[in-house]
């Protein structure tokens, strides 16, 4: 599991998302959330600026994603995606995760669960949307109706 480090003494000057530029799964969900924040937010892998951060451990930079703020405040992992869409103007994922601890603890243990099985869920990711972040095809839609169909046919 992540640690949660919640501030750091070396902030960028931009609010930046700090993520693991080896990941095909982590790259595809950057992509979209580079698009809903519309250039509010610098993405930059772990690889490029863990160096500049001392005082978080590289370790952690690997076991989950960050969000640093100018005021060096830093979110880990789940609420680093949260807390990244509160730019886009979306704050309930953000404000669930900080005033819920339930919530909190479904996010991490399930963010945790997806970090270790990154490849198996990428292809998830691109069987139920399709390979292009820009454009996703919502392929689910299609196989919920087959379940239905199939289920409607069995019984």
């Amino acid at each position: 599991m992540f640690k949660e480090i919640e501030h750091t003494h070396y902030p960028p000057k931009k609010t930046m998302l700090v993520w693991d530029g080896d990941c095909g799964f982590c790259k595809f969900w950057k992509t979209r959330w580079e698009l809903k924040t519309n250039g509010q937010i610098e993405f930059r892998t772990y690889q490029e600026v863990a160096k500049n951060f001392p005082d978080i451990p590289l370790k952690e930079f690997k076991k989950a994603s960050k969000l640093i703020e100018p005021n060096g405040q830093v979110y880990n992992g789940p609420d680093s995606a949260y807390r990244s869409l509160y730019y886009s103007g979306n704050k309930i994922w953000h404000n669930l995760y900080a005033s819920h601890k339930i919530f909190q603890s479904i996010s991490d243990h399930a963010y945790n669960h997806i970090a270790k099985n990154r490849s198996f869920y990428f292809k998830i990711t691109k069987i139920m949307v399709g390979n292009q972040p820009k454009s996703l095809k919502h392929f689910w839609f299609f196989y919920i109706f087959l379940l239905i169909a199939l289920l409607y046919w069995v019984l």
